[in-house]
């Protein structure tokens, strides 16, 4: 299983930050590769949402839900589908803004990219995961 940790301070509060990380629908906005959200069902612990990404020049399908889920300090999404993972966010107020951080475990679906092709997307979804949180701090602070 792969892990990507990131952390990144944000000068906005910890409830505009968490409210939008909070929204499936904005996954596009910030997360590269994200190409659609659909589906979202609830709130909270339960929330439940379908989504298409681009890996690898492939469009992978799967559908996340909501495991933990505490207002302005954490939120754990499972996905399952073509991709099994688990983003773990935290948020804490720091110094009149936010820190967030994230924490990725997932897998790469070897049988569909192939066992060359897998270092190549390791380094890729590093430099995808620093891309988001800059998006994320962009959005608030740009």
């Amino acid at each position: 299983m792969a892990k990507i940790e990131r952390s990144i301070t944000i000068n906005a509060p910890v409830e505009k930050v968490f409210t939008y990380i909070d929204d499936p629908i904005n996954n596009p906005d910030w997360l590269p590769s994200y190409m659609e959200v659909h589906d979202v069902t609830g709130s909270g612990v339960g929330q439940h949402y379908r989504w298409a990404y681009k890996m690898a020049g492939l469009r992978l399908e799967g559908e996340n839900t909501v495991t933990e889920h505490i207002p302005n300090k954490r939120r754990v999404v499972q996905s399952k589908g073509a991709v099994t993972s688990t983003w773990i966010f935290s948020f804490e107020p720091h110094n009149g803004g936010t820190k967030m951080k994230l924490d990725v475990e997932y897998t790469i679906p070897i049988p569909v990219l192939g066992k060359l092709a897998e270092k190549l997307v390791l380094r890729r979804n590093e430099r995808e995961a620093d891309l988001a949180m800059a998006n994320i701090k962009d959005k608030f602070e740009g």
